[in-house]
């Protein structure tokens, strides 16, 4: 895998809408300012917005198109040190017919977010440039009051360091909501809960290396089988790390796609798996129950790792997983240390 070179400050990063149109939409464009001048004020960048990027809900459904020339114009502008999402959505696929994957070959830079933008993330690695699962700009870059420490914290020793980076539970996390659309409240702090669980192993022990490669499971069933889904054979020696969305996936549901994994051969291959927190923790037993149901009853894979509640993806704070980085875990100590990101 191509590493882009890291953020420094006074580096130009650009804004893109690849999904969802929501940042321009009137609701919520104050949230779209607010992520925006944190780029600039907190992390000392120049941010620009690419042309289609607030266009609004309409017309960025209606045109797919826009929405991947951004990328592509992003990633061949070369004062562009840097690529984040505003935020995911439900349709990234419909950009596939539109994805010149030499440009991003030769212009590698940092891409992040997460969700939907899973994948985005995926046809970064066809293109094999790594990218980075993680913030993106109306959620954690435009969170209410401030960014969590938590965030901000892997945000600088993942983007902008070149040295290992570990990564450990967060002591606190929140499910608080405040509306979005009420821009009166944009200074209101969510609540904090403790953090009860911390990272949980529910099977394997020591220590295992692999590269990381995963995303928002719930999208995974829109493109497996498309060119930028891997072969099988690519999946041999990879840590997996899947998470679920806003969309709460029923117990059911996360089953099935667990069990097309195991069909596909892909469980066979990976080395672990690292789970994210699930969204307020609604399902949190349910889902452990069926990660040892699928993967160590049916696809009897005993001892093969799984570390659960991980805080990336759809919990807050969250922290930042490089796609195709070297991770080495340590179930005994709990510890998640990215090697070459």
């Amino acid at each position: 895998m191509i590493n882009p070179e890291k953020l420094k400050k006074g580096d130009t990063v650009a804004i893109v809408s690849l999904s969802s149109g929501m940042g321009g939409d009137k609701e919520f464009f104050h949230r779209y300012l607010l992520g925006k001048k944190r780029l600039e004020e907190v992390f000392g960048l120049h941010v620009v917005t690419m042309p289609n990027a607030l266009k609004g809900s309409k017309y960025l459904n209606d045109h797919p198109e826009a929405r991947a020339n951004d990328l592509m114009e992003a990633f061949k502008d070369t004062s562009i040190k840097g690529i984040i999402s505003m935020i995911g959505g439900d349709d990234t696929i419909r950009l596939l017919p539109y994805i010149d994957y030499e440009i991003i070959k030769k212009n590698p830079k940092i891409f992040m977010g997460y969700s939907d933008t899973t994948i985005n993330h995926f046809m970064l690695y066809k293109a094999g440039v790594m990218s980075y699962y993680g913030p993106a700009i109306l959620t954690d870059f435009a969170e209410n009051g401030e960014m969590f420490s938590y965030t901000e914290k892997y945000i600088w020793e993942v983007l902008f360091k070149n040295e290992p980076v570990k990564i450990t539970s967060s002591p606190m996390w929140t499910n608080d909501r405040i509306d979005w659309t009420d821009e009166s409240r944009i200074n209101d702090h969510r609540k904090l809960i403790k953090e009860e669980h911390g990272y949980e192993v529910l099977q394997g022990k020591g220590i295992i290396e692999g590269e990381l490669l995963g995303g928002c499971i719930d999208v995974f069933p829109m493109f497996i089988g498309t060119d930028i889904w891997p072969k099988k054979e690519e999946w041999k020696g990879k840590i997996l790390f899947i998470e679920m969305s806003d969309e709460k996936p029923s117990p059911s549901q996360v089953k099935y796609i667990l069990r097309n994994l195991v069909a596909l051969g892909i469980i066979e291959q990976i080395n672990g798996i690292l789970v994210g927190k699930p969204k307020g923790e609604t399902y949190y037993e349910e889902y452990k129950e069926v990660l040892k149901e699928v993967i160590s009853k049916e696809a009897n894979k005993k001892d093969l790792p799984i570390l659960y509640n991980v805080n990336f993806g759809h919990s807050a704070p969250i922290c930042i997983l490089p796609i195709g980085a070297k991770a080495k875990v340590d179930l005994d100590t709990k510890e998640i240390v990215i090697e070459n990101c």
